[in-house]
């Protein structure tokens, strides 16, 4: 049996998905802050939920591990991102590996009920990162920063957005194994046929072969009376 085209589609989606979230989380690039007063005018400032950068445009001198003089750490959306995203991690590798074992493409027959249940937990996951990259979003402006700096978003929030719409793709594509279960569970069973036995023990009168019924009918018809209907009144 081929495998259904929905399980081949949450299988690529789910860890495009999964690559996108990873290097969104890792990569300290959140938030840009530019234009920042009394600095050079082509330096920025990345911010993730690790780490700060800071870069010059015009050397691309790069140095990151930046202190956290504004307090950026202590907000509440990024408390929440650092324990939602690595979770949405854990949970998107366990629901691949349900996966794996659902769709299981070197059998002839894939487990229908197990690709189904990996949906929901790469569904799951995919919720649980766009949660907190939407919060961050919402209160992107209102998190410590220099004043009249400029603020920008990040490309980290970009592949965080795009990873979720693939994880969450991915596992609904594999969710839809429920309705081949729901199918088998609903499929009339079919009774057996009954199975006349013939044997030793079987009544006066039953046949163990077809001879011993031409035999019979021979004797029918050797007492049967030839004569008219009348005559035998």
């Amino acid at each position: 049996m081929r495998t259904p085209a929905a399980m081949i589609v949450g299988l690529v989606l789910c860890p495009c998905g999964l690559l996108l979230t990873l290097t969104g989380t890792l990569a300290p690039n959140w938030r840009q802050v530019s234009l920042i007063p009394h600095q050079p005018i082509d330096l920025i400032v990345e911010q993730g939920i690790w780490d700060i950068c800071r870069e010059q445009q015009s050397t691309h001198d790069r140095l990151c591990g930046q202190s956290d003089e504004l307090g950026y750490f202590k907000q509440m959306p990024v408390w929440v991102a650092q324990g939602l995203m690595p979770a949405s991690l854990v949970l998107t590798l366990l629901g691949l590996l349900v996966a794996a074992l659902g769709v299981r493409c070197w059998q002839k027959e894939p487990w229908h009920l197990l690709a189904g249940i990996a949906g929901l937990v790469l569904l799951l996951s995919g919720l649980l990162s766009l949660v907190p990259v939407s919060w961050y979003t919402h209160e992107l402006w209102g998190l410590p920063a220099p004043d009249r700096s400029t603020l920008a978003v990040g490309y980290s929030l970009v592949l965080i957005y795009l990873g979720s719409c693939l994880e969450i793709s991915g596992g609904l594509a594999l969710a839809l194994s429920f309705h081949h279960c729901c199918k088998e569970c609903r499929a009339p069973k079919q009774s057996p046929s009954p199975v006349l036995e013939v044997g030793p023990s079987s009544t006066i009168g039953s046949y163990h072969n077809p001879r011993d019924v031409l035999e019979d009918e021979r004797e029918e018809q050797h007492w049967r009376s030839t004569l008219p209907c009348d005559s035998d009144l």
